[in-house]
């Protein structure tokens, strides 16, 4: 397949911004200037009100973990559920893809991903199964290599021995930025099977705001790595802009996409995704009164969350906090909260990078404390299945 680059070269026409604010680890450096937040508290809602007709659940919720999947993963990263049963997880750091049967626990791999190379946040990052995987069956890869951070296609086949079950990675995508930090990396395929990618600054700051390049937003596009119909600027990828590093992408019932995003020093965010939304980084960190950027769903302090993965689950955003070390429940009615965020299993399982639907009220959530800045323990790292509510 040939290769594909796409050069974002559109840039916004006056008054084309309709909606209005809002961020891997917090680099330093200071706040990001012109921000506007309110007082710090360990998390805030949104002060909108609900949208006509919306019902939201219930305040409070509750998480139980059910028991502990698989046990000794490898800096896992992304996690794909196979539609007949089993996980896919992907190791940043070794570069492989490991099936794991979810009822055993027993762990296959099925190959390394090559052209990876590990440094820093990057490696092999998120996965996601091609829309058409019943008869193509074609895992998606983000990762980090030697020039880029790039998506790739590479085809399973479960008859051949394990460890030789990946096929040549087939390049959808290249040229977005790498850094040691701030490389996204989460993939997802959308209601509308079109694949997206959230995507940083790799700590270069302006490329956030900068329309004409491909770090520090949130990238739409088709299978084939071609800009989607429907994308906001003509001949470009960019679904959105001003974002720090995101890292967590989910959809709710109602088709609505939602994203997490790591803050600085202040604030971490969630946010409803607009085509086109400028989102503010790194002018604004957390809400803003400036209109023309638009305002987080909620907000953390940057000790309590450094969200990752994100998932939608009983009415409510799920998300997986790295340095807050807990599972964040965002009650949703609409594109807002209804609820001030709860967190659940505070410390008990260490630093989490990824959860994913399960399908009901049930979710799998990856454990991430063997990524050079967790403190491993005996088992780690986990996955676990938890019931929702």
């Amino acid at each position: 397949m040939k290769v594909r680059r796409r050069a974002v070269t559109a840039t916004l026409a006056a008054g084309a911004l309709l909606w209005t604010a809002g961020c891997s680890g917090h680099g330093g450096g200071p706040s990001g200037a012109g921000t506007e937040a309110p007082s710090r508290t360990a998390a805030t809602a949104s002060p909108s009100g609900p949208a006509a007709g919306e019902t939201a659940p219930p305040a409070k919720g509750s998480v139980k973990v059910l028991r502990t999947v698989t046990e000794g993963l490898d800096t896992p990263w992304g996690l794909a559920p196979l539609p007949g049963g089993g996980l896919l997880v992907s190791s940043r750091d070794r570069a492989t893809i490991t099936r794991v049967d979810e009822r055993t626990g027993r762990k296959t791999e099925l190959g390394t991903v090559s052209g990876v190379a590990p440094e820093g946040e990057g490696g092999l990052l998120g996965i996601a199964l091609s829309p058409d995987f019943a008869s193509d069956h074609m895992i998606y890869a983000y990762f980090t290599s030697a020039s880029d951070n790039r998506i790739v296609r590479v085809l399973y086949d479960e008859k051949k021995p394990a460890g030789e079950q990946l096929g040549a990675p087939d390049t959808v995508f290249k040229g977005i930025p790498k850094g040691l930090i701030h490389n996204g990396g989460r993939i997802a395929f959308g209601p509308d099977r079109m694949l997206y990618a959230g995507t940083g600054e790799t700590g270069d700051r302006g490329l956030a705001q900068d329309t004409g390049s491909l770090g520090g937003k949130i990238l739409r596009m088709t299978p084939e790595g071609e800009p989607a119909p429907g994308d906001p600027f003509p001949g470009s990828p960019v679904y959105s802009y001003g974002h720090r590093n995101v890292q967590g992408l989910a959809w709710d019932d109602e088709q609505r996409l939602f994203a997490s995003e790591f803050g600085q020093d202040t604030w971490d965010e969630v946010n409803a995704i607009k085509p086109g939304g400028n989102y503010g980084w790194p002018d604004a960190e957390g809400r803003s009164g400036n209109p023309k950027y638009v305002n987080p769903v909620t907000q953390w302090h940057t000790d309590d969350a450094s969200p990752s993965g994100t998932a939608y689950a009983a009415g409510s955003l799920w998300v997986a906090a790295l340095k807050g070390e807990r599972l964040w429940r965002v009650p949703l009615r609409g594109t807002r909260a209804s609820a001030p965020p709860q967190a659940f299993l505070k410390g008990e399982y260490g630093r989490l990078r990824t959860v994913a639907a399960a399908g009901g009220d049930r979710l799998w959530l990856v454990t991430s404390n063997t990524d050079g800045r967790g403190t491993p323990k005996k088992g780690d790292d986990r996955i676990l299945e938890l019931r929702v509510t």
